[in-house]
């Protein structure tokens, strides 16, 4: 199957956007987690500004990789080899299938703990320190999904177009 020219500009898109996504998502990750985070540190939010502003971006970033992933590229993924898109389990499952994620599973359990994250910021010190720390561990989980789907689009986009 060739690709329209459309929908081949918007996979480049989409791997531009993810590539800037992964790299900003992993200096934050760093930066945040060069020591260990705990409880004791999240208790100075309220009082450094940086520390604060870190957990806000690493919060933000993690999101935002994970939505595009799985509520944009994936799709477009899907229709670029004449799979087509259906509901969001159904595509975790054809991801999976197809050995670009871990796990549908797993891909819910981090969406959980994205929500996590932003829900329970600020209130219970203890929850968002731990829903922190396993998001510092899943993002090996989101940066193999999103470099697993720029390799399969840019083998798609290889292809003559049509």
């Amino acid at each position: 199957m060739t690709l329209s020219p459309a929908h081949h500009e918007r996979l480049a898109f989409l791997c531009r956007i993810t590539h800037k996504e992964i790299q900003h998502l992993q200096d934050t990750d760093r930066r945040l987690f060069a020591d260990l985070f705990t409880v004791e540190a999240a208790q100075k939010i309220e009082t450094d500004p940086i520390l604060a502003e870190r957990l806000d971006a690493f919060v933000s970033r993690f999101g935002r990789l994970q939505d595009n992933l799985g509520d944009k590229f994936l799709p477009q993924l899907l229709l670029a080899m004449a799979e087509k898109p259906g509901a969001a389990i159904d595509n975790l499952d054809k991801a999976e299938r197809l050995g670009w994620i871990e796990s549908s599973e797993t891909w819910l359990e981090v969406r959980k703990l994205r929500n996590q994250m932003v829900h329970e910021y600020i209130e219970d010190l203890a929850i968002l320190t731990s829903a922190l720390q396993t998001g510092h561990q899943h993002v090996a989980t989101l940066v193999a999904a999103g470099q697993s789907m720029i390799a399969q689009a840019t083998r798609l986009m290889e292809r003559p177009q049509a």
